[in-house]
């Protein structure tokens, strides 16, 4: 019974772990602006004052931790009203201790103010981060009523500090649109070259054949095999070309980059698998059906064991491979498959004394959507990890040379 596969979403969000530093930052200048007046209390004229808003902010605090969690529960009311509260214990300052304008000290919530800023940098970007720190700063220097030198550059310091957060999240967002469609581009890209192999492996080789077998018959056969050659270069055209429409995914990120990941259940082994508890596979028997009177087949004699969906792709590759032999250099042509089997790699061989390639003739022929080699041969390997090198001279036949290291072998890329 074949591994069930479930696809499970997985989103990556840069802007995400400044929320969670957001709201550890909020909790810990809650309490700092508690603890200093604490320990300051014995200055103010009014404590009663500085006691009922440290307690309203307590507790603002504590119930909206939910708020600044991500930006979606970060709405605009809430980022309006929490300004609001640290405008208000800024401007209440002098009423609970008069002598703090003289002596240029701290406000009542401190630097609880700049969690309120720093909230409408993550929200909304620079421009917000520079309309709250606009109006933080109008407050601490009316509060200060003939602000110092100090008040002036820790309001600079607050101003500037909140407009690069901000823009920094502005292109960590813009950097999380292109990598969803980075993704999707590279996950429809590879399932096009997927579904191509499978293509050029059965129907594209189908429609070729009636078209040739059509028009060596004539009459009505040769109108069918004109019809079926026809299909194949549209066919061949449908997949190699076109990309992927932008989705909503690459559209939005304000929950991170989305993506798509398959998982594969624990279950019976009979099918093949990938990772280390997948089925082994011995790869002669695979290639084993290709020897005969035109196709040489020498191996080991130990077992070549791979991992079966390694295998299985390498030996679908060795497949293309002798169909182009059988295409291009005739069936009387005469092939030889080696296989090698070492401690680090696989390596198998595809040989044939036909006439060889011409220069230039493989780019041709995938730019004509003739894509054998590109996908059925060099793709599959790709997938797995190997690699595909063709040596062909005209004249003296073509060498189509297959490794897949054993480390690699099997692991989806």
């Amino acid at each position: 019974m074949a591994k069930a596969q479930r696809e499970r979403v997985v989103r990556m969000s840069v802007e995400q772990p400044l929320w969670r530093a957001l709201t550890a930052y909020r909790v810990l200048t809650m309490l700092y602006a508690v603890l200093l007046f604490v320990f300051t209390r014995e200055n103010f004229e009014r404590p009663w004052v500085a006691v009922a808003f440290l307690a309203v902010m307590f507790v603002w605090t504590l119930v909206t931790l939910p708020k600044v969690a991500n930006a979606a529960s970060c709405t605009k009311p809430f980022l309006v009203a929490d300004l609001a509260i640290a405008l208000t214990g800024v401007m209440l300052t002098p009423v609970a201790d008069f002598h703090a304008q003289q002596i240029d000290g701290p406000t009542l919530p401190s630097i609880w103010t700049a969690g309120s800023v720093l909230a409408f940098a993550i929200k909304g970007g620079w421009r917000w981060a520079a309309f709250a720190s606009s109006f933080v700063a109008a407050a601490n220097i009316v509060e200060r009523g003939h602000p110092s030198q100090d008040t002036l550059h820790n309001v600079l310091l607050v101003w500037v500090a909140s407009i690069a957060i901000g823009y920094v999240v502005e292109v960590a967002r813009a950097s999380e649109r292109t990598l969803a469609r980075a993704l999707e581009i590279e996950a429809a890209t590879r399932e096009r070259e997927r579904l191509a192999r499978d293509i050029h492996d059965s129907v594209l080789q189908v429609l070729a054949m009636v078209q040739r077998r059509g028009t060596s018959l004539g009459g009505e056969a040769a109108e069918l095999g004109r019809m079926a050659g026809e299909q194949e270069v549209a066919l061949r055209t449908l997949v190699s070309s076109g990309l992927v429409p932008a989705t909503r995914a690459s559209e939005d990120a304000a929950q991170g980059a989305v993506v798509r990941t398959v998982e594969v259940d624990e279950g019976d082994d009979d099918d093949a698998g990938t990772g280390p508890g997948a089925r082994l596979c011995d790869l002669r028997s695979l290639l084993a059906p290709h020897a005969g009177s035109k196709v040489s087949f020498a191996e080991p004699g130990a077992p070549v064991l791979l991992e079966a969906a390694a295998a299985m792709e390498l030996a679908a590759a060795v497949s293309a491979a002798l169909d182009n032999v059988r295409r291009h250099a005739g069936e009387d042509a005469q092939a030889w498959i080696l296989v090698e089997d070492w401690p680090e790699e696989v390596i198998v061989t595809v040989r044939d004394d036909g006439p060889g390639i011409p220069e230039g003739r493989l780019a041709q022929a995938e730019g004509e959507g003739r894509l054998g080699v590109a996908l059925s041969i060099r793709g599959r390997l790709r997938d797995i990890g190997g690699t595909a090198e063709l040596i062909s001279v005209p004249g003296q036949g073509t060498e189509v040379e297959l490794k897949v290291p054993r480390g690699k072998a099997g692991q989806p890329r």
